[in-house]
Parts: structure tokens; C-alpha cells; sequence
């Protein structure tokens, strides 16, 4: 087996038939089938259904398939790395991020510069847990900074740190005197929450549920940015991580403890741990966990 092999039967997978993928792939029909062939003798097990009137993939296929787009994704992702060292062009980390990792992040940048003088470091910000999967598996980044829990066997999740979670008043709102407030105090004020998919939302509405409440939805956002604008602008109140608002330090508004529960999330570091990962990239990893182990 070969990489050409699989590429043949993804080609063929792709394009439903073996015609149009020989024409894609620039090769006569025969020679495209007696590869398929071929493959299907190596690794034992029928890929394609040859008793039909139509194409179809078997279900060995299928899996295969899937397996086999991942060897594929993996030896693309090393020929790249490979020439990139090959021409010394300059290397890229690419990390994906929560908004209140980057009270910290930057120090651990610091850190890392220091030996990889010459990498660009790439940072995305990337929320929700659909799209922080998403970004891993398809190579898009190294590695993720999230408070998401992964329940994916491709991804490896590594617990850094809990942070504790603040409410957020306009100025002036009736709580403005109170040192903390309660859930309770909250239950009635239009609510900002993250949208759907995201596990703030999660852990705050749990908080909520657990002292028998149910905050007054009136808005929906994705970014804690947007939440506090909407509050400085006095049209709700919201409930963030307390490392955000060390970081955004200059909001328009009021910041109190919680008192009645203690809301916290767990950020992790996450990685596809069946790809190939630079040594610059396990030293970014390995710069990280001490950051938070000293």
C-alpha cells in the first residue's frame, strides 16, 4: 500500500465512479481499477461494491475511507513541514483561543520567542465547541486554548487552570452599592448569554438551574466583547470570566463577585494527538503547563 493507492480510492470515492475520477486523476479507466484492486487485496476487505448497478462504497469502504483521508491530511501535513525546514522559510505556530486567555498567553509568547526567535505566531480566536473541533481536525491550528470539554478520541484535552466567573452591571443599575450580588439578585434584569454550543452558557444556566431560576433571556452573543458593550450600553447584564475583564481592565461598567454560587469553567489545552506536531509546537505545550505549575 501506498500513498498513490489510497489517493486513487479517495479520488474514486469522491467522484462516485471510477470514470470521472481517471479523468481526474489523468490515467486510463483499467489501470485506475486494477489499482483499486490492488489495495483491496493488501488490506483484505471489499471497498467497493462491484455487484450493483450502481456505485457504492461497502461499509469496510466507508470506514477505510475516513482513515484513509486522515493518512492523507497527515502525510500532506509533513511534506509541508518538511519543506518549509528544507527552505528555512520562516515557521507559523497557529493557536486557537478564548477571549480571556489572552490575559496570559502573551507571557507565555514571551517565553517562547526567547528560543524561536523566528516563528510568526498565529492567533485565532476560536469559541464554540463545533468550530474549536473543527479547526484541530482539519489542521487548521496546532492547538487550542479552550474552556470546551472535547469528547472527541482524535483530540487530547489537558486541564491548565480554573477561572472564576464575575457578573457585569451597567453603571448606575440598583446592585451598584452591593459589594457581591447573588443569582438571585440577576434572575429578573434581560440577560446576555452566549448563543447555543458554547459551555459558558452551559455552566451559567446550570448555576441558575441548580437555585431553582431562570434568567430573563434577551440577548444572545458569542464574544464576551459583545456582552459588555451591550452592557455599557445599559441594556443588560451578563456574566463573565474574571480573567476577561483583567484583560479588557477599561469597561464602562460594574464588576461584582458572585456570591450564592461559585461559577467557575476550566480552561484546556487541546491537540489532534495523531498528527505530527513540530518541536516548536511541543515546546509551546510544554511552555504553557509550567506557566501554570510554578
Amino acid at each position: 500500500m501506498d500513498v498513490r493507492e489510497l489517493q486513487y480510492f479517495i479520488t474514486v470515492v469522491n467522484q462516485r465512479g471510477f470514470t470521472k475520477a481517471a479523468e481526474q486523476l489523468h490515467i486510463s479507466q483499467p489501470s485506475l481499477s486494477n489499482a483499486i484492486k490492488r489495495l483491496e487485496e493488501e488490506v483484505g476487505i471489499q471497498l467497493i461494491d462491484r455487484n450493483t448497478r450502481f456505485f457504492r462504497v461497502t461499509a469496510e469502504g466507508k470506514y477505510f475511507y475516513s482513515e484513509a483521508l486522515k493518512l492523507i491530511q497527515h502525510f500532506n501535513l509533513i511534506k509541508e513541514e518538511a519543506n518549509k525546514m528544507k527552505e528555512k522559510g520562516p515557521f507559523e505556530l497557529s493557536i486557537g483561543l478564548i477571549e480571556s486567555s489572552l490575559v496570559w498567553v502573551p507571557n507565555v509568547i514571551i517565553n517562547f520567542k526567547k528560543k524561536y526567535s523566528d516563528v510568526r505566531v498565529r492567533l485565532l480566536e476560536i469559541l464554540s465547541l463545533q468550530n474549536v473541533e473543527d479547526a484541530l481536525l482539519n489542521f487548521d491550528i496546532h492547538l487550542a486554548i479552550t474552556n470546551q470539554y472535547i469528547r472527541n478520541n482524535d483530540i487530547d484535552v489537558i486541564p491548565l487552570y480554573k477561572e472564576k466567573l464575575v457578573a457585569l452591571l451597567p453603571i448606575d443599575h440598583s446592585l451598584q452599592r452591593k459589594k457581591t450580588v447573588k443569582l438571585q439578585d440577576l434572575a429578573n434584569d434581560s440577560f446576555i448569554v452566549c448563543k447555543q454550543g458554547f459551555q459558558s452558557r452551559e455552566d451559567i444556566l446550570q448555576a441558575f438551574m441548580q437555585l431553582g431560576l431562570r434568567p430573563n433571556i434577551q440577548f444572545e452573543i458569542e464574544r464576551f466583547e459583545t456582552a459588555s458593550q451591550l452592557v455599557e450600553n445599559k441594556l443588560g447584564v451578563t456574566i463573565v470570566p474574571e480573567n476577561y475583564v483583567k484583560y479588557t481592565r477599561n469597561g464602562k461598567y460594574i464588576v461584582r463577585k458572585i456570591v450564592d454560587m461559585d461559577i467557575r469553567r476550566t480552561v484546556y489545552l487541546a491537540y489532534e494527538k495523531n498528527r505530527f506536531l513540530p518541536e516548536m509546537v511541543s515546546e509551546f505545550m510544554k511552555l504553557t503547563r509550567e506557566f501554570f505549575t510554578k
